[in-house]
């Protein structure tokens, strides 16, 4: 009988990761925010995890958003 790879516990590779569609929630003891996320894997199998961020994290990817929606909009108004 052959083993198949995720009998042997190899795992295919992560393709990406996408947040799922829940609020995300911040502890203020552990100061960190936390976002579920599925994380995609090249075989088509998803799992969820959490991604943790800093406080410092979060404003800096504040910032990054809101240059990326006003990046669409523009994208959005020049009909594209």
């Amino acid at each position: 009988m052959r083993e198949t790879r995720a009998s042997q516990g190899v795992r295919a590779p992560v393709t990406h990761a996408t947040p799922l569609k829940q609020d995300a929630t911040y502890d203020h003891r552990a100061q960190q925010a936390a976002l579920d996320i599925e994380i995609h894997h090249t075989d088509g199998r998803t799992t969820t995890s959490v991604l943790l961020l800093t406080p410092d994290q979060m404003e800096l990817y504040a910032i990054q958003f809101e240059q990326l929606i006003a990046k669409r909009e523009q994208a959005c108004q020049a009909g594209w």
